[in-house]
């Protein structure tokens, strides 16, 4: 099992943020949320983490209503990384990523040696040992944010959320960050707003528009020039390489033309 979102909405103060969306993520596969802004993927991603309760609808961990679970149980198995981390508090990456241990602590706190294990693992993961004892103010941009998936990794969780994980990120570290999370051992729901970087890198893409999902499925199957058109206004080109299964969108600029009826 995993986790699993059926036909949720949520209402916020009168407005339909999200209206009957369902994700069912296979296993171990890195899905992204597509969508233009205010389509309701990281209400979603709230949704998915349990910070926020669907007004209708269920979400489902490993069967059990999430709204049913303790935070720490939840907190166990689903890791969330931010678009935006930051802390007055200059510590070093080691003590940020050991953060992630905290919901495995008792009341009497946790075993070292399985805690410094877990730390350990998920910084090879990230490619961050050789930097486990520099200050985080010291880090860039796309160094943060290895350091926030590698304390979401402490956490040993089994399923991966992550919204707009690129965001201010050079081509370098965007590419870089997700070839991390798309070899991860886990299954991943990101928001992405880049759908090249959607097609490279997700197993299944889900596209949003007013809260609705307005499309899902192999991102060579969904992301055709005519639901680009409809979803986000725009004129583009879907070019699909077979011999490298590889799937390029070439933009043009300016809106889609309306055509006189």
């Amino acid at each position: 099992m995993t986790l699993h979102a059926e036909t949720v909405t949520w209402n916020r103060g009168g407005s339909l943020i999200v209206d009957g969306v369902t994700v069912t993520p296979a296993q171990g596969a890195t899905v992204g949320l597509l969508g233009p802004n205010g389509s309701g993927k990281s209400s979603l991603l709230r949704l998915l983490n349990g910070v926020v309760r669907p007004t209708t609808g269920v979400v489902t961990l490993d069967g059990h209503d999430l709204t049913t679970l303790r935070r720490r149980d939840i907190a166990r198995a689903v890791a969330v990384v931010s678009q935006h981390a930051d802390t007055e508090v200059d510590i070093a990456v080691r003590d940020v990523v050991r953060l992630g241990r905290i919901p495995h602590r008792g009341t009497f706190g946790g075993d070292p040696a399985t805690d410094d294990a877990a730390v350990s693992a998920a910084l090879e993961h990230t490619c961050l040992t050789s930097k486990a004892d520099r200050l985080w103010h010291t880090l860039s941009g796309g160094e943060k944010q290895r350091v926030q998936i590698a304390r979401a990794l402490a956490q040993n969780p089994r399923e991966l959320l992550l919204d707009e994980p690129t965001n201010h990120l050079d081509i370098h570290h965007q590419l870089e960050l997700l070839a991390l999370v798309a070899r991860l051992p886990v299954t991943s729901v990101i928001a992405l707003h880049d759908l090249n970087l959607a097609a490279m890198f997700c197993d299944d893409v889900i596209v949003l528009k007013d809260g609705r999902v307005v499309a899902g499925g192999k991102p060579a199957e969904v992301l055709t020039s005519e639901l680009i058109a409809a979803v986000y206004n725009v004129c583009a080109e879907v070019i699909v390489d077979d011999a490298r299964r590889r799937l390029s969108i070439l933009f043009e600029p300016g809106p889609v033309p309306v055509i006189a009826r």
